[in-house]
């Protein structure tokens, strides 16, 4: 399965309740800080709906 790197590049002041809420669900609690998660449809769906906050990779396993 697919593991993905994700570092919260910019703030989620300001935006949405439903973007805020989609960060801290994927684990991402400051600035900067990468999270790695395992790759599943609702988790790529969650990275592709704040992706303009985000900064993605992709882990080898």
């Amino acid at each position: 399965m697919k593991k993905y790197k994700i570092v919260q590049v910019k703030s989620g002041i300001g935006r949405p309740d439903r973007q805020k809420r989609t960060l801290i669900a994927l684990g991402l609690r400051k600035l900067n800080r990468p999270v790695v998660v395992e790759g599943s449809p609702q988790v790529e769906g969650m990275i592709n709906a704040v992706k303009h906050l985000l900064h993605v990779e992709e882990v080898s396993e």
